[in-house]
């Protein structure tokens, strides 16, 4: 398990308030931090966040979309991020992340994130369990967010 700090969201978007990683206490949290001129992004990061969200049950699985702008600031302000989602269809929540001291974000320097897209699997209790930095198929990740479920319900049955 991996220690987590807190995101830091400068605006929220799909959301009628902030969020944070307790709110999904109890649940497992998948969270798909993105750019949106990332071609990894819009072809396989989001797109798989989505089959997240629309497979799996919103009471055990939930998904949030995190924009974690590193390069290229002045071409995906918020405002163009907000046409992008309703372009996109994007119905999860998505947090900005928070400007930082330098060129990468808050989160993404506090998560020690590589780049986007990177897919993180947070377990009930909050704790970041899984960090896929690029591609992960969809068969290997619904067997991880299935195992976290498992141990979310008391389902599972490792001795």
């Amino acid at each position: 398990m991996i220690d987590t700090p807190e995101w830091h969201a400068s605006q929220w978007f799909n959301t009628d308030k902030p969020l944070s990683i307790r709110d999904f206490r109890g649940r497992v949290l998948a969270v798909e931090a993105f750019q949106m001129l990332c071609p990894g992004c819009v072809g396989h990061g989001l797109p798989q966040a989505a089959r997240i969200a629309a497979t799996f049950d919103p009471a055990q699985v939930a998904v949030i979309g995190l924009h974690t702008v590193f390069e290229h600031h002045a071409a995906m302000p918020p405002v163009a991020l907000e046409a992008f989602l309703h372009e996109y269809r994007i119905r999860f929540p998505v947090a900005v992340d928070a400007p930082g001291p330098g060129p990468v974000p808050r989160t993404m320097g506090d998560w020690g994130l590589q780049g986007t897209p990177t897919l993180l699997l947070f377990d009930a209790a909050g704790q970041m369990r899984a960090r896929h930095f690029g591609q992960v198929s969809d068969l290997a990740l619904g067997a991880q967010i299935m195992r976290l479920v498992l141990e979310t319900d008391g389902s599972d049955t490792r001795a």
